[in-house]
């Protein structure tokens, strides 16, 4: 089979939340440019409707709608007003949230109290399982309830290399609610594989995004990672297009229940 014909997705319905920058916006990118009918959901108005008008700009055939992911009414009315405009939905990426805040270590390895174990309040703890796995799973959801009847789909989470290693510069919460939704993941796929839909993660490992502020352009902070991932770099989001538009398409019909770490070797351990 030709390149074109196995990563073809052109007119497929795909749905990508927390599209409006990062990675979430670089995977709605690639499947516009490549013929599908994108939306893009995200909470933030203004970013949205400048990234929404650049595709149309580009011929893409994209909408965009401003959720916020942790809004379980919400999600599951905007997949359904996107299922109306687009048809399907045939994949959805879930790919909204929040980072990690400070851990128990500066990047000095100092220890920091505001990380400390003992120190994570309760309103830290909520918001981090709200954006990282009630807002997946009310996304699945959302998708499961159009896919089943027409037969099938897709659904792409959003991970992260926290899911897999522990972490001392990053908050104490974020690491076991990425675990839990990678094995959300799996616990889906096992199920829905009778329905034909397919349900992977991507998991990354730093890239250059908004995320926490915007934290991964500090240059501390990308001095900190060049020192620990292998490749000696920081990925730009245009790097998780190939993957995406591979688990968009049918050159991954026979995949479900994994999680694709992406990541300049972060998981490897130190290298020279």
């Amino acid at each position: 089979m030709k390149v074109d014909a196995l990563f073809d997705v052109r007119d497929r319905a795909i749905v990508v939340t927390g599209a409006a920058s990062g990675i979430g916006l670089a995977c709605a990118e690639v499947l516009a440019a490549n013929g599908a009918r994108v939306t893009l959901l995200d909470r933030d108005a203004a970013a949205l409707d400048a990234v929404v008008a650049a595709l149309l700009r580009d011929g893409g055939k994209v909408r965009g709608g401003v959720i916020d992911a942790t809004d379980r009414a919400a999600i599951d009315a905007a997949i359904g007003e996107a299922a109306h405009a687009h048809g399907g939905p045939d994949v959805v990426f879930a790919n909204a949230g929040i980072g990690g805040g400070p851990g128990f270590l500066t990047l000095d390895g100092q220890r920091r109290a505001e990380g400390a174990f003992e120190n994570i309040d309760d309103a830290r703890w909520n918001a981090m399982v709200a954006g990282n796995l009630s807002s997946v799973f009310w996304t699945m959801q959302a998708a499961v309830r159009r896919m089943k009847p027409a037969g099938g789909g897709r659904i792409v989470v959003t991970t992260s290399i926290a899911a897999l290693k522990t972490e001392s510069v990053v908050g104490t919460p974020y690491m076991p609610i990425k675990a839990g939704a990678a094995h959300l993941v799996k616990q889906a796929a096992l199920e829905l594989a009778r329905y034909n839909i397919l349900v992977n993660a991507i998991a990354p490992g730093p890239f250059a995004t908004n995320i926490s502020g915007r934290k991964m352009h500090d240059p501390a902070v990308q001095a900190y990672q060049r020192r620990v991932v292998p490749l000696k770099r920081i990925a730009e989001p245009r790097e998780i297009q190939g993957l995406a538009l591979f688990l968009a398409s049918d050159a991954s019909a026979y995949i479900t229940g994994t999680q694709i770490v992406i990541d300049g070797g972060a998981t490897l351990g130190f290298a020279d």
